[in-house]
């Protein structure tokens, strides 16, 4: 990959791959922009990332979010979608020299869907959520313009609305036809909705410029 130098051949522009775990496992692409200003010290690097994720308790979220039954076998999956946008500060890490300190804010879009086989109940609940992020990215050449990748960090999230069905619990408690005495704690400890998460990747970075 060429140098990454910032300013020294006008702007550079790579795209990413990455596998691994993300709250689950997952990928994420990316475009990494360099050398557009002297001035600025930082690398920007813009992703898209997708992960399978937990998506909670079954029975809480039916009793919560749909009515009190219990029939039908329960089935359970959890996915997220996040976009991030990371300045990334050059640093020495011990004897790599291509080391990034990354940070930035995240978004992402949560949904567990909870299906009960049997019991005719097959519904969603889903958030959206902001966050900060920070982390290290490590590249190694492993020809003129690629570069392999490994990246780690942990994201932070804050607190969101929960909705499914046509009730929703939400932290500041402006409700939506919330079922008996529940309230968004209850429903927030039914349902995985991110909050920290680990993410550690490894991929392919190649030059398009």
């Amino acid at each position: 990959m060429p140098s990454l130098a910032l300013g020294s051949d006008g702007a550079q522009l790579s795209a990413g791959l990455l596998l691994g775990y993300d709250g689950g496992p997952g990928y994420q692409i990316s475009g990494l922009l360099t050398g557009f200003s002297d001035a600025f010290p930082l690398q920007v690097r813009m992703s898209y990332g997708r992960s399978q994720v937990a998506a909670g308790d079954a029975a809480d979220a039916r009793r919560i979010f749909i009515n009190d039954a219990t029939n039908g076998t329960e089935q359970k999956a959890g996915r997220q979608s996040d976009y991030a946008v990371d300045f990334m500060y050059p640093m020495k890490l011990f004897s790599l020299n291509r080391t990034f300190l990354v940070f930035g804010p995240r978004y992402v879009k949560y949904t567990a869907n909870f299906k009960y086989v049997g019991g005719n109940e097959d519904f969603g609940v889903t958030s959206r959520q902001w966050g900060v992020g920070v982390g290290l990215t490590t590249y190694f050449g492993i020809s003129s313009r690629a570069d392999l990748v490994f990246s780690g960090g942990f994201d932070h999230y804050l607190e969101s609305t929960l909705s499914g069905h046509d009730t929703s619990y939400s932290p500041d408690g402006e409700d939506v036809n919330p079922r008996e005495d529940y309230d968004y704690g209850v429903a927030d400890e039914a349902v995985d909705q991110p909050k920290e998460r680990a993410r550690v990747m490894l991929g392919i970075s190649y030059a398009l410029k």
